[in-house]
């Protein structure tokens, strides 16, 4: 049996408000952090079956045909078991919810760093030697590699429009027209891309770093040409993903493909430069901004354009002008999206992809605009709210952007900030204020989970992934919550194909969909216990082991018997998404210091007020903000994948040259929630957060540092040099 719910309407009920148990909503420790403190949270890389063999990969050099001169000379080498080079091999990681094998084959490089052949040794040290010895000749053959100097493409379902746009901005007291790029940014995630595969002649089991498992499973048996059903794969801990790990990458089929050919247990484990090549990274934009308003400050003109790239063959771009679509109301609009083919690593989503950039920028261009009218920045927000979604017509769901742009302005002291840039300093540093929005779709995804009810103790099953994001406590709030047991006596096991497909990890969704069907299972369960004991499920309590109705109270393990109930949870979005516009909303608040000699930016602090649904664990929701924060300091200040001009590939492939923030760049952080429950996010009202608290937060920093000093940056991020360059 299974409790199945399609999201069709508002869901008034709010039971998760009305049962006994009060664990959702509370700060409880994760079941796994223990576990991954003492190191016996086993990762992709961490299992050792016998006779264990590894594989590195090899990439190639140049773009073109491919061949390997003394590819036999290698496969004779002390050790080496095998140099696999199968069309199979797959020439970038997937894309988010593929669903299907990516581009595969190795005969021809469409960028430099991609891989053509795995070198299977005895032990990784022979492995990485005669990896090291293959040689790679390319017959290279031009491909563009700018994306400035290819004619874009222009998708049809990324262009709307509406009334005037050009006359708007001719007409308007007030207007903006301004360029900002963004750099090629990269996942970065702690735990490299790693998979071990195991082949017992019928079925593989692969043991990968990866995020949304029911779909890999069929990503990885269709690159196989096996089954789904031959295919298993486990992923209980994964050390985070950010997106680089939806699909199955190179690591995966190679692993695979070489474990069924020698019949022995292959790991691949990607060096960090692999990393920042072979999978997806964020595409470089370049936003043209165009603003118009009246004298009261309210948009009569409202034009986004962007220009992105990806590999030929592939389906994504970085959807920048996501939430541009509804954040503002303006009768005239022209959004539209570019995108140019070129030969660079692919591009894919990073963490809020399309928001974190478009966000960033457009709330940047909204303080010029806020600058020039004289307006205050919070104040021109709020007189452009949209009643309704401006893109579609449709109503919100629930719209809280005032409340947190009001919330948060309080709490960061904004009302005491001078306009004016430039008024403050301290020895060499200008000392500034800034702040932007944030928007992020939300979305519900089909999920499905099981909850096995064995005495008085519950066992939550799901595919689904915790990639650092907390779905081990929260779904074991969720069935304590709803049957009334100590968290203790809850045990969630989830990342393996063999438990029901959740929704994975991914676009913020998790908590909300898989979530969603643990509260259907529960549910399942509390029908059948309510049958057992006479009454409707709405007249009985569940709490702490007991069942209570009317004046009969009996320990739960009673009720059960001898037997185990269990109940089967299935969620899927129905037309509720097509009656309104749901999403989340926050407002971030930066305080910076400008060095005026050395050009540095150093952030003194940052607030962050953020609306997102119920909030089943403030921990674990604020570590996620915390991350989205830290991850826009990155954005405005220091990551910046740099490509080589002549072809393409990736200069500053490892964390020497890419800089991620470290603890010395990031300041106290405060984070804030403002009450939500969103009817039409059903039962559990929940919504994502973890994507919405990096949009807009490097926009707030840059505008902090135009106030600080005065100078205005158009191009992420602010380095030293372009910062003295426009202090200059």
């Amino acid at each position: 049996m299974s409790l199945d719910l399609k999201i069709d309407g508002p869901d008034r009920e709010h039971r998760p408000d009305h049962l006994a148990q009060n664990v959702l909503g509370h700060e409880i420790d994760r079941p796994d952090g223990w576990l991954k403190v003492k190191g016996e949270a086993t990762y992709a890389a961490e299992t050792f079956p016998e006779g264990l063999v590894h594989g590195i990969l090899v990439r190639a050099p140049g773009i073109g045909r491919v061949s390997c001169a003394n590819l036999e000379d290698v496969r004779n080498m002390p050790e080496v078991l095998a140099v696999v080079r199968d069309e199979r091999l797959l020439r970038n990681a997937a894309q988010g919810g593929a669903n299907e094998a990516p581009v595969q084959g190795v005969d021809t490089a469409e960028y430099v760093g991609q891989p053509v052949a795995l070198v299977v040794a005895e032990t990784f040290e022979a492995a990485r030697h005669a990896a090291v010895a293959l040689t790679v000749e390319i017959d290279g053959v031009e491909a563009p590699v700018d994306p400035e100097a290819v004619v874009p493409e222009e998708p049809d379902d990324q262009i709307s429009t509406r009334g005037d746009l050009d006359g708007a901005m001719r007409h308007a007291p007030y207007s903006i027209d301004v360029v900002y790029t963004t750099a090629s940014m990269n996942s970065a995630a702690m735990e490299p891309h790693a998979a071990t595969a195991v082949w017992d002649g019928e079925v593989l089991t692969l043991r990968g770093a990866l995020q949304m498992l029911k779909f890999n499973r069929n990503e990885l048996a269709d690159s196989l040409g096996l089954p789904p059903e031959r295919v298993r794969i486990l992923a209980p801990y994964v050390g985070g993903g950010f997106g680089s790990k939806l699909g199955i990458s190179a690591d995966c089929v190679a692993a695979a493909v070489a474990a069924m050919e020698l019949n022995r247990p292959v790991r691949v484990v990607q060096h960090r430069r692999d990393v920042f090549e072979v999978n997806v990274r964020r595409s470089e934009t370049r936003q043209r901004i165009r603003l118009s308003c009246d004298t009261q400050g309210r948009l009569t003109g409202l034009g986004h354009e962007a220009l992105v790239s990806n590999l030929p063959k592939e389906e994504f771009f970085e959807p920048v002008l996501q939430a541009s679509y509804f954040a503002y109301a303006a009768a005239n609009r022209d959004l539209r999206l570019k995108a140019v083919r070129i030969n660079r690593p692919a591009t894919g989503s990073v963490r809020a992809p399309g928001e974190a950039v478009g966000v960033t920028v457009f709330e940047a261009a909204m303080d010029e605009l806020a600058v020039k009218t004289g307006i205050d920045p919070i104040e021109l927000r709020l007189r452009n709210i949209p009643e309704k979604d401006p893109d579609t017509g449709v109503p919100f769901s629930s719209h809280r952007l005032e409340a947190t742009l009001k919330d948060g302005s309080e709490r960061f002291g904004w009302d005491e900030r001078d306009p004016a840039p430039r008024q403050r300093r301290e020895g060499e540093w200008w000392i500034g204020t800034g702040m932007a929005a944030a928007f992020r779709v939300n979305m519900i995804t089909p999920a499905e989970a099981r909850i096995t009810l064995d005495g008085d103790r519950a066992t939550v099953e799901s595919d689904m992934t915790d990639i650092g994001t907390g779905s081990y406590v929260i779904f074991q709030q969720i069935a304590a919550e709803i049957l009334g047991l100590p968290t203790g006596k809850v045990d969630v096991r989830l990342g393996d194909t063999a438990y029901p497909p959740g929704s994975g990890s991914g676009g913020s969704f998790g908590a909300a969909s898989t979530g969603t069907a643990v509260w259907l299972a529960g549910m399942e369960i509390r029908r059948a216990l309510a049958e057992r004991l006479g009454c409707d499920e709405s007249e009985m309590t569940l709490r702490d082991g007991y069942v209570t109705h009317g004046n009969r109270r009996v320990p739960l393990a009673d009720l059960v018997g001898g037997g185990a109930f269990s109940g089967h949870g299935r969620v899927e979005p129905g037309d509720a998404q097509e009656k309104v516009r749901q999403a989340t909303y926050g407002a971030h608040f930066a305080e910076v210091g400008v060095n005026d000699v050395t050009g540095e930016v150093r952030v003194r602090r940052m607030l962050g007020s953020f609306s997102a649904g119920r909030i089943l664990n403030p921990r674990t929701a604020r570590s996620q903000c915390h991350g989205g924060m830290i991850w826009g300091i990155g954005m405005a200040l220091t990551e910046e994948m740099t490509h080589d001009r002549r072809d393409g590939h990736v200069v500053n492939r490892d964390f020497a040259g890419y800089h991620v923030p470290v603890n010395a760049d990031v300041p106290p952080l405060d984070v804030y929630f403002v009450e939500e429950l969103d009817d039409w996010a059903g039962p559990l009202q929940v919504k994502g957060i973890g994507e919405l608290s990096i949009c807009g937060s490097g926009g707030a920093i840059f505008n902090a540092i135009h106030h600080a000093c005065g100078a205005r940056l158009r191009d992420f991020p602010a380095t030293p040099d372009r910062v003295l360059a426009a202090l200059s």
